[in-house]
């Protein structure tokens, strides 16, 4: 295991128009506050929908989004990458090849490459050796097809970030209600040395729709420089509808890993470091939100069953964070022992999925990422 941010289980790839608008859209200023404030564990948590409803649907696709928001999603989450003529799209990660029918065009057979992202290396095809228009004309697959099957493959493409705005956008005006949106940016270091820096695309994006200019945004990275330039280019925090937040991995070995530009630093910050409360009171002061891995805040002792949860969301409160997990899945392979059925490791085991959540929910924490919004939505509301 390298400082990549890409990792394996446990991990991220293992979790307007019309009066509904104006009513959904008056409501966004104390929407915004009471996500920014809210430390109370007594208090409802955040229903953030991993990739869309991607245990349902091929992720970061519009159908996945739209299932998320009828289950009951109170932010829908694009991760960015860059095409090579410079336009932001929702992939999980620059590497296309597990996630779209890249590999079945033959017109695409010469783009296959190798290249080495954030310190692991890849091969197959990627974003950034692809234009908008060619992306297009691929089709979304699942990227975890024994599990959830390939019912919807080749149905969806792969939406631009501006599409997704006004997706979810046109869902808050017919559902009559405020809808959050909760980018991450991915591999920032990297696509910045390679000519297509994230930042001041993703700002513009915002600044040019007017729901992302009032709906709650929170933006995400693994990564800590550009969450620093972030804060100081949107300014002080009760003026902008804009939040931050910091995603770390820990526990075990994920606490040697490094964000990915400080490894490219030759930096020493580590991931286990910025989890004690010295770090956390040091993410505090760019970020509103710090975000773990579900192992973080209650670890699997050697027979996969949780232990004792950790100090980091009673550490993270008082340095004045949010504490957001991810990612919560519903099939027994994700499950901790103690949740899972004895159907296999495929399987979903919708009972045992709502009760780890309950048991996350108990130790405080302010929100959630799940694959499954209907059973975190059940699991919330109980």
């Amino acid at each position: 295991m390298t400082h990549t941010i890409l990792l394996p289980a446990p991990g991220r790839r293992r979790f307007l128009q019309g009066a509904g608008a104006g009513a959904a859209l008056s409501l966004l200023p104390p929407l915004a506050l009471a996500q920014a404030t809210r430390l109370d564990p007594a208090s409802k948590p955040t229903l953030y929908a991993h990739r869309g409803a991607s245990a349902l649907r091929p992720e970061h696709t519009l159908a996945a989004y739209a299932k998320a928001i009828a289950d009951g999603a109170d932010f829908i989450e694009p991760d960015l990458v860059c095409t090579r003529d410079g336009v932001l799209v929702a992939r999980h990660e620059t590497a296309i090849t597990d996630t779209t029918d890249v590999a079945r065009r033959a017109e695409f057979a010469s783009r296959k490459t190798r290249k080495t992202i954030d310190g692991e290396a890849h091969e197959g095809w990627f974003v950034s050796d692809f234009t908008l228009a060619e992306l297009k004309t691929l089709r979304a697959v699942e990227r975890l097809p024994a599990m959830r099957g390939t019912r919807y493959d080749g149905q969806f493409q792969v939406p631009t970030f501006e599409e997704v705005i006004d997706f979810v956008a046109a869902e808050s005006a017919a559902r009559g209600r405020v809808i959050g949106i909760i980018p991450e940016l991915k591999h920032a270091t990297w696509f910045a040395a390679a000519g297509l820096p994230l930042e001041d695309r993703f700002v513009s994006t915002l600044k040019a729709h007017d729901y992302t200019r009032r709906a709650p945004v929170t933006v995400q990275s693994f990564e800590t420089a550009n969450l620093q330039a972030l804060r100081k280019t949107l300014g002080k925090r009760d003026a902008t509808n804009v939040r931050l937040a910091q995603l770390v991995v820990a526990g075990g070995d994920y606490d040697r890993l490094r964000p990915a530009d400080v490894a490219a630093a030759g930096g020493k910050l580590t991931y286990g470091d910025m989890v004690t409360a010295r770090g956390l009171r040091d993410i505090a002061a760019y970020a509103d939100v710090v975000a773990p891995n579900t192992r973080a805040v209650i670890p699997l002792g050697k027979d996969e069953r949780l232990l004792a949860p950790t100090t980091l969301v009673a550490d993270a409160h008082r340095a004045g964070l949010q504490v957001v997990v991810w990612t919560f899945r519903p099939e027994n392979a994700f499950l901790a022992a103690d949740f899972r059925s004895d159907a296999g490791p495929a399987a979903r085991h919708d009972a045992g999925s709502i009760a780890e959540i309950r048991r996350y929910l108990a130790t405080g924490i302010d929100g959630l990422f799940s694959d499954d919004t209907a059973l975190a939505r059940t699991a919330i509301d109980g």
